[in-house]
């Protein structure tokens, strides 16, 4: 059955143009934002990538701090799942509350299989007013071709709402994505009396449009500032080693930047 988002939120008035500014917002981690342009641009796709099946955890835990960094309070976010994703978990209002965010802004949708995901996430994004969109799927997703991926770019640019796509046991493919990411759960430092430390996750650029990818970091969430820090710089640990080459390339405040060419 097909979720038609655009009836719940009023569609935006806000269509970027082609020669229009991209805003971004920040994420915290000044290292991070300068190899991507200044942070995650808005109105752009973004894959995370579990690096593996059991990572799922952690991907989606750093999916929804970017989530509730853009978004904070003032801004709703819709996450849509498929129905395989329900087998790797359900996310719990109190876990989202403790990251920082508001449970209470966040629309859930389960898509019976992955083409009503995919259209389900076209719908939310022609909602204006969205903190983000966020697509689970697991798999393969072959429904996700470049074609599908291309028009869900678009609907992310006309209505300026960011698209967070989280996969899980699945392998990137040519997409329209801006930025493509690895995550995977990193040991946090622990807190006196050892009480368990802030949630910490090791993320690698796949892939950035227009820009050297390759980098590897270990990111640190604070929940109280709704903030990622570089472990390197708070002093707690160190950053990753650089991985791999550099492979093909592709917001806190909103700051404009030139936009990309496709």
């Amino acid at each position: 059955m097909r979720v038609d988002i655009s009836k719940l939120m009023p569609p935006s008035s806000i269509v970027a143009g082609p020669c229009e500014p991209v805003f971004r917002w920040e994420t915290g981690a000044a290292i991070l934002d300068d190899a991507i342009g200044g942070g995650f641009a808005i109105g752009r796709v973004h894959e995370v990538f579990a690096a593996r099946a059991e990572d799922s955890p952690a991907c989606a835990g750093f999916v929804l701090a970017l989530a509730i960094r853009n978004a904070g309070h003032s801004k709703p976010v819709v996450w849509l799942r498929s129905e395989r994703a329900v087998r790797g978990g359900v996310i719990q209002g109190a876990g989202w509350a403790e990251l920082g965010g508001a449970p209470e802004a966040c629309l859930f949708v389960l898509a019976e299989d992955a083409k009503a995901l995919l259209r389900a996430g076209v719908d939310a994004l022609r909602c204006g007013g969205l903190g983000a969109v966020v697509i689970e799927g697991w798999g393969r997703m072959p429904e996700l071709d470049l074609t599908a991926s291309r028009r869900l770019s678009l609907a992310a640019e006309k209505s300026e709402v960011p698209l967070l796509m989280l996969r899980v046991d699945a392998e990137p493919v040519p997409s329209a994505a801006e930025t493509r990411w690895q995550v995977s759960a990193a040991p946090s430092q622990a807190l006196p009396g050892n009480a368990p430390g802030a949630p910490c996750f090791d993320i690698e650029l796949l892939r950035c449009r227009s820009r050297p990818a390759g980098q590897s970091w270990r990111l640190e969430w604070d929940r109280d500032r709704k903030s990622f820090r570089d472990t390197a710089v708070s002093g707690s640990m160190v950053s990753l080693p650089l991985r791999r080459q550099a492979a093909q390339t592709g917001n806190g405040p909103l700051r404009p930047d030139a936009k990309y060419a496709a």
